[in-house]
């Protein structure tokens, strides 16, 4: 969930875990190195920014709020080198990827056109069928793009997160005070004064835990008024048509429909929240699995060797 004000401890009372170099930040200083950058067409001309590299069988690494895809900068290089063709796009509204017009009900932000983004990405790139992580707000896109495209989808990890719908369902005032950005975001206009005032403030962000190109990737998107704009519009969309989609979803009685991993960070509050975490996701999946990692929120930069660890295991479920 990506909070103001970040030092990225729980909101419920979780202390944080204290910064440890890892293997990412042991080659010499490379980010992304044997990567491709380029921007893509994908589709009601949207382009996404992303970076790919490696051979083997693809996955999608979805970012969350306020961060670009540099975050995967630890993570992409390992499961590059586990076999994997790897794919990191900035979500639509983030970082360098198109910012479209929005709308009252704010459907272009939904999470399902930032999903058929992805698919038309992956198509462009040659990939008809691949595994997909998300992050945060990346993990609504993911988990969007593996309800409303099974066919493309062979595996799905969830980083750090319920379901929209469910979290909405659930709220009580112990969410509503730890996770008030959610209402506080979905506003007009305040959200954009508050954090243009000052982004640094409003964000934080340590360049040595980050890494430092990440780190000016990050601050390049939080400075600039239309990217604010624009990842505010997600979270707008989320109380609206997100949550609604969510919801046709759960009526429907539809699943996803490929094996899920669902990972969560010990040093946030998703177990403070729900406990049995693997519950909250058990009626919405048909094959589940997951369990909590040692790291902050952005697991990805935090944690990287485990996590990178436990998605190349994952990616061997089912494989032939």
């Amino acid at each position: 969930m990506s909070i103001p004000f970040v030092t990225q401890t729980s909101r419920l009372g979780v202390p944080p875990i204290p910064w440890r170099a890892t293997s990412g930040d042991r080659h010499n200083g490379a980010v992304f190195e044997g990567f491709d950058e380029s921007t893509v067409d994908v589709e009601g001309g949207v382009r996404l920014r992303c970076r790919v590299g490696g051979g083997g069988a693809p996955v999608v690494l979805l970012h969350g709020h306020p961060r670009t895809h540099t975050t995967w900068h630890r993570v992409a290089p390992l499961l590059r080198a586990a076999g994997h063709t790897v794919v990191c796009p900035d979500l639509r509204g983030y970082g360098q990827s198109s910012k479209p017009a929005t709308t009252t009900d704010h459907r272009p932000y939904s999470k399902r056109a930032m999903a058929a983004d992805v698919l038309a990405l992956m198509r462009r790139l040659g990939h008809e069928r691949f595994a997909v992580v998300g992050h945060d707000r990346g993990s609504y896109v993911a988990m969007r793009l593996a309800l409303d495209a099974p066919q493309a989808v062979s595996h799905l990890a969830v980083l750090d997160s319920v379901p929209i719908g469910e979290a909405l369902a659930r709220a009580d005032a112990r969410f509503a005070a730890a996770w008030w950005h959610w209402f506080f975001f979905a506003q007009p206009d305040k959200p954009e004064q508050a954090i243009l005032a000052d982004p640094d403030a409003w964000y934080g962000g340590d360049a040595e835990r980050m890494g430092a190109d990440n780190h000016a990737d990050y601050r390049r998107a939080i400075h600039d008024p239309a990217t604010v704009t624009a990842m505010l519009e997600d979270y707008r969309a989320g109380l609206g048509v997100d949550r609604a989609a969510d919801d046709a979803d759960r009526a429907a009685g539809r699943r996803i429909a490929c094996p899920t991993l669902i990972l969560w960070s010990t040093c946030d509050d998703l177990e403070q929240l729900y406990g049995d975490v693997l519950a909250v996701w058990r009626p919405w999946t048909t094959d589940l699995r997951g369990g909590p990692i040692d790291s902050g929120h952005h697991m990805a930069e935090d944690a990287p060797d485990e996590l990178a660890k436990q998605i190349s295991a994952f990616l061997t479920v089912g494989a032939a």
